[in-house]
């Protein structure tokens, strides 16, 4: 059996998510013994002076019996972030299509000019 065939057998189950200069590839893959188990891979694209390109790939293997931990600790960090944070992206202030108007429309008062009522009990 060739290589491309058994990376054909294997794998099961694709999705790719693309999120700007990085793609996150989720693979469902299975074992010989016929298991399933997850990978995930980052892949980030770095460009060279001369306009060639390179990817840089981190992996990830995720097996059955850590699932349900995975997950829970997944959701609790990214729980945690969202509480802390909120859901706006402030990276996006840095990027030359911010437009300060659309993040007003989205809840955000920073930066828009909007004054906003502080009781300092709560501080």
């Amino acid at each position: 059996m060739s290589e491309n065939e058994l990376m054909d057998q294997e794998e099961i189950n694709s999705k790719v998510l693309r999120a700007g200069r990085r793609t996150y590839f989720f693979d469902v893959r299975s074992t010989r013994a016929g298991d399933y188990y997850l990978t995930i891979t980052e892949s980030k694209k770095f460009t060279h002076d001369d306009g060639s390109f390179h990817y840089k790939k981190h992996k990830i293997y995720l097996y059955k019996e850590d699932f349900e931990a995975f997950r829970d600790i997944l959701g609790e960090m990214t729980d945690f972030i969202i509480d802390e944070k909120g859901e706006e992206v402030i990276s996006e202030r840095h990027q030359k299509n911010f437009n300060p108007a659309d993040a007003s429309q989205n809840g955000s008062t920073e930066g828009t000019g909007k004054f906003v009522d502080v009781d300092f009990d709560d501080i």
